[in-house]
């Protein structure tokens, strides 16, 4: 569903799982900190909202979104985290440079996921203008932190409940 359809923060609270007594990093880009701290906060608060406990979420950050990647996998090697939510905002410019740097945060993350033994969930907004990203952290179309906190949370369920079958 497109974002302009969806509102970013709205999601049924009876559906998702308790993050009680699971442990989740947050690897955070600090360009577009603007908008990178405002995703970061409401991956954060979702969290706290749906049971997690400030002890069992770390946040970190990387220089940029392309850093993700790095920033990610070496979380994931800790093995202290049950699930890694990855937060980056990209804006396009006048340059290749965005096409780039999204392509390859985009395709980093998703092999890590892949290949790791956590979720690794894609937090990384790809936008054409800064009001897009405005609208995306917290603004009409709600905050994708928070999407990233859920998706998070059902995640670590999923994962758990394969593990009991």
């Amino acid at each position: 569903m497109a974002t302009a359809l969806h509102n970013l923060s709205d999601y049924d609270a009876e559906r998702v799982p308790s993050a009680e007594g699971m442990r989740f990093g947050i690897v955070v880009s600090e360009w577009n900190n603007e908008i990178t701290g405002a995703l970061a906060q409401g991956a954060f608060d979702t969290l706290i909202k749906n049971g997690a406990r400030e002890q069992d979420i770390e946040m970190l950050t990387v220089p940029g979104s392309f850093e993700l990647v790095y920033g990610a996998a070496r979380m994931v090697q800790t093995e202290r985290f049950d699930a890694v939510i990855a937060i980056g905002c990209v804006i396009r410019g006048d340059t290749p440079h965005f096409d780039y740097i999204c392509q390859g945060a985009t395709q980093g993350l998703a092999e890590l996921n892949r290949e790791a033994r956590v979720p690794v969930i894609y937090g990384l907004l790809t936008c054409n203008d800064m009001e897009q990203a405005e609208m995306r952290s917290g603004g009409m179309l709600g905050n994708k932190g928070d999407e990233c906190a859920v998706t998070a949370i059902k995640m670590v369920d999923f994962s758990r409940r394969l593990i009991k079958n």
